[in-house]
């Protein structure tokens, strides 16, 4: 329950839009991390199958896909949602936004760990893309429609195709 109260609070603060507590429980981002909790639990209980099939109905009720392997922290806030993908072997740290159409995927060249690692404090534009076991480091902005296939320092802010850091966030 205490999941459920702090997802809540991270929506209602991040976006300006909510005007009530019973509005919250409509949002896809809400409905999907609902989902990705019970689907993560029975995944790291090896019940695969299960998780799966919550995982997809999860994707086909919102238009998130979080696979049920990855690993995700607090307080993450997926705006307006429709197709965002996050791997199985993605990890996601705390205070993490994203925009509609991001994908944390796998570049299709690695086994194990194929997937990014998000560091705390991440703004994560519409439509970018982060492909591969990369490191993406706390306090990081990452543009729009970015595609990002190298590790990324913290405190930077990171745009274009591919992707550049432009900026030091001091």
């Amino acid at each position: 329950m205490n999941f459920i109260k702090e997802q809540i609070e991270t929506i209602r603060q991040k976006d300006p839009a909510i005007t009530s507590t019973l509005e919250v429980l409509m949002y896809p981002c809400f409905k999907a991390l609902i989902y990705y909790k019970i689907s993560h639990y029975l995944y790291t209980k090896k019940h695969f199958l299960l998780a799966r099939y919550l995982s997809e109905k999860a994707k086909r009720k919102t238009g998130i896909e979080i696979h049920p392997g990855a690993k995700v922290g607090k307080a993450l806030f997926i705006d307006h949602g429709t197709g965002v993908v996050i791997g199985e072997t993605a990890i996601i740290g705390d205070n993490v936004t994203m925009y509609h159409g991001v994908t944390l995927g796998g570049t299709g060249k690695e086994k194990g760990k194929r997937h990014p690692t998000i560091g705390n404090n991440v703004f994560i534009g519409s439509g970018a893309k982060i492909l591969g076991n990369i490191v993406i480091g706390d306090n990081v902005k990452i543009g729009a429609n970015a595609v990002i296939l190298k590790n990324v320092p913290s405190n930077s802010t990171v745009v274009g195709v591919p992707g550049k850091v432009v900026k030091t966030n001091n």
